[in-house]
């Protein structure tokens, strides 16, 4: 919070870490398992907690290009915004597939 505001210059409000980590918890928890049963809702929620947490968990910009642990970092960053294309991607092609009509009535075609 202190490099955002040194940053930034704007003031960072106080946010509580048990809140933090209660909420990313239920958003990979939940999101996870939903995402299991191929929800939509699911990927959501994956997705939110991987833009969130990419940024501030792999911070390799705070580290010199040299050090073993910007490359691990950076490695590791690199996997999350993977994961957030192809969260994407599923997204894209769960909206993109027509819903399967209803069994029942078929209609015939008439032939004259």
């Amino acid at each position: 919070m202190k490099q955002v505001s040194k940053n930034t210059g704007l003031g960072v409000p106080h946010i509580d870490i048990k809140t933090v980590i209660a909420a990313t918890m239920f958003l990979k928890g939940f999101g996870g398992l939903l995402f299991i049963f191929s929800s939509s809702f699911g990927a959501f929620l994956l997705l939110i907690y991987l833009a969130f947490i990419t940024p501030i968990v792999y911070d390799f910009y705070n580290y010199e290009m040299e050090s073993a642990q910007f490359v691990q970092l950076f490695f590791k960053f690199s996997q999350n915004l993977a994961f957030i294309g192809a969260l994407l991607f599923f997204l894209g092609m769960k909206n993109s597939i027509p819903r399967r009509r209803a069994k029942g009535r078929t209609t015939k075609t008439k032939t004259n």
